[in-house]
């Protein structure tokens, strides 16, 4: 895997096992309460997933045709650092309608994090596939910042849990 890659890969992956080692011994209930029109934990783990499944599925299909893709430039790296500044805004946005569709209901923790740890497996296999030469490549395509490259899509996925972690903190905190 590319170097750069990797260290990203690296980093998405360690964001992604402090946050469920952090929810490794919360109770189910705590876990699948929903308050206020608000997701639970398992809620918001679940869009997640959903989410990184999309974006790894899609990845997959445009490496196919990586060779005659173009490369990212600075308009990329602008919309790159508007999405990271919106993901960091205590904001909300409303998921994406595909994102929703493709979230399960599934409300058991253990098999949210079996299911991470497949979509994970399958990630880093892509990223195996992306050689050098194509790191900039536009292959990845986020719902609102459109054509960016393979970097950009694990810079956004990490800038997604993280967006998301003050909300399964504030949910924990609750009773």
């Amino acid at each position: 895997m590319n170097n750069t890659l990797e260290k990203l890969f690296q980093s998405l992956e360690h964001q992604r096992r402090e946050l469920l080692h952090s929810l490794h011994n919360v109770a189910p209930q705590k876990l699948n309460r929903c308050e206020n029109d608000k997701w639970s934990v398992n809620q918001i783990l679940a869009h997640l997933i959903a989410a990184e499944r999309l974006s790894v599925s899609y990845l997959k299909k445009k490496i196919q045709g990586i060779e005659t893709a173009s490369d990212t430039g600075f308009v990329e790296e602008l919309k790159m650092l508007v999405l990271k500044i919106s993901q960091r805004l205590p904001l909300k946005f409303k998921a994406p309608k595909v994102v929703v569709e493709n979230t399960t209901t599934e409300t058991d923790f253990e098999k949210l994090q079996e299911e991470w740890t497949t979509v994970r497996l399958e990630l880093k296999l892509v990223l195996e596939r992306v050689e050098d030469r194509h790191i900039k490549r536009k292959i990845y395509r986020h719902v609102r910042a459109g054509m960016l490259n393979v970097q950009h899509a694990l810079q956004f996925l990490k800038e997604h849990v993280g967006h998301h972690t003050p909300q399964i903190t504030n949910q924990l905190k609750q009773n």
